[in-house]
């Protein structure tokens, strides 16, 4: 017993100098985990216990493992779980039950079970406009700043994070403009050039270092006096939008709106071997996921918000009138944003399909079974238990997902949320199955109603409603529906946003 005691005070001291020296100095962090997607795939399905997934069908429609496009065997579990009841099976019948209760349930069964949970201690963001450049959109003068927003990674200098975006206003407006931030692509849309005067004192200074490097090419300048090795960007028609009217970027900024562009790539990469690294690698120090982590949608609406962060320390925005738009994987992104930040006033959601507007349990082209294959790292991991034939847990089918799409578009309430889809024989897939997002956007109507909003004007039950004929718009409401003759693109509709957006928050044509 004495031996044993000895021992155990022994292992106590040594603890407890272990522990003296840990808070003195900090072990270092562990080394990133580089997994591709295939390995991160595995890895999230055994933590899991899942054995096998069903595959997600084809998207060519004469393949053996096609999508289901008939309408009658689309819905298996043909009624949506229900927005306006509680958990415990009480009726919502109150704007204030919706709030305090209904609202923070579909939020934790929404981070649950489907996108994941956004960490609850996240890196700072320190923004930084890196240039500001006066340009022309269209016809209009615009003032455009190009900014990085520096994660900080003292956590874990590994992984270095670095938001980019750029914000685009009208040079001569006079009180802040409402902005529209989209996901994509950002930096400078249409760079100043330098001026004729300007751009003849670069050529002299090219010619100059030229022949210092190659004296030969003296003689080849004196034969070719004209030729200039930097010449001015000839101009270009724009590429005009399916309908025939000028680029959204110029219908925004000839409305007196400014536009934010949104790099979601340097936020979280769009593909399962980045989830070690980005923003949600950052937070893990560069661990794989657990189950319930957020996935690359919360993570892009994440750096939305961050983005938001910035606009409202902006002069030249009004910050109470920014709205998200984005189109496919940035539709559901877009969407996702507008349910989980209430900052945002107006999403224009474009072409989003499953994980987006179209109901989770609705049989028709693109599947669960797609989102828990090929792109799983969208949503959280526990997302593919409904994906599963074989598991430790038995398997699992979309009708056991007790939150659904309609229930997403609800959380946007009574906020301006203006679903759009395109045509099938111009490029927006049957895929993304058209009908069943308009089901779901007729059953979020009633939470729209509920909290006082204008609804989207139809009144019969999602089951039975009509999906409107293309190009009749739903608009009158705070939920709104338009179905393009275009493609995959939310462009045709971009002018109808405009109109719609401008009426609900109250500007009129004389501050355009």
């Amino acid at each position: 017993m004495r031996q044993f005691l000895s021992t155990a005070l022994a292992q106590a001291c040594l603890a407890c100098v272990a522990a003296g020296y840990g808070a003195a100095q900090t072990a270092p962090a562990a080394p990133s985990v580089t997994l591709t997607a295939d390995q991160d795939h595995q890895n999230m399905m055994d933590q899991l216990g899942i054995k096998t997934l069903r595959p997600g069908p084809s998207g060519n429609e004469k393949a053996p493992n096609a999508a289901n496009y008939d309408e009658s065997k689309a819905n298996p579990f043909p009624d949506l779980s229900d927005p306006l009841t509680l958990n415990d099976g009480q009726k919502v019948t109150t704007a204030e039950t919706w709030w305090e209760k209904r609202r923070p349930e579909l939020v934790e069964l929404l981070s649950k079970y489907v996108y994941g949970r956004v960490p609850s201690e996240l890196p700072k963001v320190t923004w930084t406009v890196t240039a500001v450049d006066r340009e022309m959109i269209g016809f209009t003068p615009v003032v455009v700043k190009d900014l990085v927003g520096h994660v900080d990674n003292s956590s874990y200098p590994a992984i270095d994070v670095k938001i980019h975006m750029t914000l685009v206003t009208p040079a001569n407006a006079k009180e802040p403009v409402p902005v529209l931030m989209m996901f994509g692509r950002a930096g400078f849309p249409n760079p100043n050039e330098p001026s004729s005067e300007e751009f003849e004192r670069i050529n002299k200074a090219w010619k100059e270092l030229l022949v210092q490097q190659d004296p030969s090419l003296k003689d080849v300048f004196a034969q070719h006096p004209a030729w200039q090795p930097v010449k001015v960007t000839p101009f270009q028609l724009p590429q005009l939008n399916a309908d025939g009217d000028p680029p959204n970027t110029w219908e925004l900024a000839a409305a007196g709106w400014g536009f934010a562009m949104l790099d979601p790539a340097s936020v979280q990469a769009d593909n399962g071997a980045g989830l070690t690294r980005g923003i949600i690698g950052l937070v893990n120090k560069g661990q794989p996921r657990k189950p319930d982590d957020w996935g690359a949608l919360r993570a892009w609406a994440w750096g939305a918000g961050r983005g938001l962060d910035y606009l409202e320390t902006d002069s030249a925005v009004d910050a109470k009138h920014v709205g998200i738009e984005g189109v496919s994987r940035y539709g559901k992104a877009t969407l996702v944003t507008m349910a989980f930040d209430q900052r945002f006033a107006m999403a224009l959601v474009g072409s989003s399909g499953k994980g987006g507007a179209t109901a989770l349990r609705r049989n028709f082209g693109e599947a669960v079974e797609s989102l828990t294959g090929g792109e799983y790292y969208w949503m959280a991991g526990n997302f593919m238990k409904y994906g599963a034939s074989e598991a430790t847990f038995g398997s699992m089918t979309p009708g056991d997902i007790p939150v659904d799409s309609n229930e997403l578009i609800a959380l946007c309430a009574p906020r301006l949320t203006f679903i759009s889809y395109g045509i099938p024989e111009k490029g927006d897939a049957r895929w993304l199955d058209h009908e069943g997002s308009f089901r779901s956007t007729v059953d979020a109507n009633r939470v729209f109603k509920l909290l006082g909003a204008k609804g989207l004007g139809v009144d019969e039950d999602y089951h039975v409603a009509k999906m409107p004929v293309v190009n009749h718009g739903l608009l009158d409401g705070q939920l709104a529906w338009r179905q393009h003759d275009g493609g995959h693109t939310d462009a045709p509709n971009m002018k109808y946003f405009i109109h719609w957006a401008d009426r609900f928050i109250g500007r009129s044509p004389s501050e355009q």
